[in-house]
């Protein structure tokens, strides 16, 4: 058993991070990824005590929302609360505030799009729209954006509120982007990183900015930290698009995004060279029944087209410019674990 492994309550991609890097012979990532997790273990834990301590209420609504949260995400936003705080008073009470509050907003976020994708799974588990019903989730959604948002005033920490505000309303904007493609065959590059930016990044900004003034660092450090979350953020997502492919043998789930108006980098990739691709598509998509065998047809071209590749090259793109930001910041194990982090996101398998 791993050394990681050994820890009951704070077990996150920390632990497969450095399990999958072993196996895959990366073993300074994986070396590093066991110094992280001494670096930082005790904030999970602490953060994990708190997340477990949210009240569990009889409503379905609080049912339906702690249904997701048993599940255990990767908490990737609230390690980058935890790691940036430590440049300077370390995991405070109230940087751990401003942890739950990203996790929860995430959480929020995940419940909604479950309703609006009509998905069933989730972490390997039935929804909770699935087991509780649409409106629960709906309305779990919104009770925990709104004790996100107690949290982050908890904090009394200036000017966080405000960029969270500001937050959501650019997560809301990509939504509203994929919203009006649904059901469109939309591949042009500037709307890709316009959701991405929004929907995933933003977040990932939200957390480094939020650690950057719970540890009172000075302005250009803040400005720097943000932009690392947002190359963190397009990173993380350009690793998922390029997992829908390489994990499905038919290409199915790839292209249930594509028809809930989700613009994938390799697709965005393979319409770009592929000029006949997109008729094709649209003509199988306008279709009553689709097979998996049609569908993973379609994926199979998308992975001949390179695609991969090129989305492979974008995630290490955003991690090397990532890690470039970190260079304007103070030497350190908490600049050494954000670095191990960028690099980490690389090895992701899931």
């Amino acid at each position: 058993m791993s050394h990681l492994a050994t820890h009951d309550g704070a077990t996150t991609v920390l632990d497969r991070l450095s399990q999958v890097s072993a196996l895959r012979g990366a073993t300074s990532l994986a070396d590093r990824l066991v110094q992280l997790d001494g670096f930082v273990r005790e904030d999970l834990t602490a953060f994990d005590q708190e997340l477990d301590a949210i009240p569990r209420g009889a409503r379905s609504i609080h049912k339906a929302a702690h249904h997701l949260l048993d599940l255990r995400g990767k908490h990737l936003r609230p390690l980058c609360v935890a790691l940036t705080s430590r440049f300077g008073e370390g995991f405070s009470p109230r940087a751990k505030d401003l942890a739950i509050a990203v996790e929860l907003v995430h959480s929020a976020t995940l419940l909604h799009d479950d309703v609006v994708d009509l998905a069933e799974r989730r972490r390997g588990q039935p929804t909770a729209c699935t087991v509780y019903g649409n409106a629960a989730s709906i309305f779990a959604g919104d009770w925990l954006l709104i004790a996100a948002l107690r949290r982050i005033r908890q904090s009394g920490i200036e000017g966080v509120l405000d960029r969270m505000l500001t937050v959501i309303d650019e997560m809301i904007v990509a939504e509203s982007i994929q919203l009006e493609r649904r059901g469109k065959i939309a591949g042009a590059r500037e709307d890709y990183f316009a959701i991405v930016e929004g929907k995933t990044a933003a977040l990932f900004r939200w957390a480094m900015y939020a650690g950057a003034r719970s540890a009172n660092l000075p302005a250009p450090a803040e400005a720097a930290l943000e932009r690392y979350g947002l190359h963190l953020g397009v990173a993380f997502q350009a690793v998922d698009d390029e997992l829908d492919y390489r994990e499905s043998g038919t290409g199915k789930d790839a292209l249930a995004d594509l028809r809930e108006g989700k613009i994938t980098y390799p697709l965005v990739i393979a319409l770009e060279r592929d000029g006949t691709l997109r008729e094709r598509l649209e003509t199988l998509l306008a279709a009553d029944d689709v097979s998996p065998d049609q569908l993973g047809a379609i994926a199979n071209e998308v992975r001949a087209s390179g695609a991969l590749a090129a989305t492979r090259s974008l995630a290490e793109e955003h991690v090397q410019r990532a890690l470039n930001v970190l260079d304007e910041l103070p030497a350190g194990p908490a600049r050494d674990a954000l670095v191990t982090v960028a690099l980490a996101s690389l090895e992701r398998q899931s």
